[in-house]
């Protein structure tokens, strides 16, 4: 039985502070996880953390695990290992030389590679349901941009 939205909202928080590009940042919750996050030196930063990009493209494929997790355990399928390559393409006239346009990546390529027992088909729903019940893609997709999402089935290793 599925969940009515608004039923189960879940507030996620994250404060930070910084100086110039560099940031630490501490997330809400029990575990009050911390990171910090840089920029290249084009963009001001020194490198010595991810940049904001890459978190998000982190976040992405992140997500993406967390989400068919959920989604394999309503199909009834395992998953096993998984394998992520994602490539943002953007342009930075905008970020960088204040360019009129738009700021967002141009276009986003997942490539998943995933170990599970599921049929043909039952694939076929996790990627989909995956991909419609995933936040953070969803972010992604209704941003505008190129969003292509390709994810290769690999057989699940027999258990001993």
């Amino acid at each position: 039985m599925a969940i009515a939205p608004k039923e189960s909202v879940v507030p996620f928080a994250v404060h930070s502070e910084g100086t110039g590009v560099f940031q630490t940042l501490t997330a809400g919750g029990e575990g009050g996880h911390v990171f910090t996050a840089d920029a290249y030196p084009a963009f001001g930063g020194q490198d010595s953390a991810p940049s904001p990009l890459f978190y998000a493209l982190g976040a992405l494929t992140s997500c993406n695990q967390v989400t068919a997790s959920l989604v394999a355990k309503d199909l009834g399928v395992s998953l096993g290992q998984w394998s992520f390559d994602i490539q943002g393409d953007l342009d930075t006239a905008v970020l960088v030389g204040g360019a009129d346009g738009n700021a967002n990546f141009d276009k986003v390529e997942v490539r998943a590679t995933v170990e599970t027992d599921a049929t043909a088909e039952q694939f076929e729903t996790l990627i989909s349901e995956t991909e419609r019940r995933c936040p953070v893609t969803q972010l992604f997709q209704r941003s505008g941009l190129e969003f292509v999402n390709t994810w290769t089935r690999a057989e699940l290793p027999a258990t001993v």
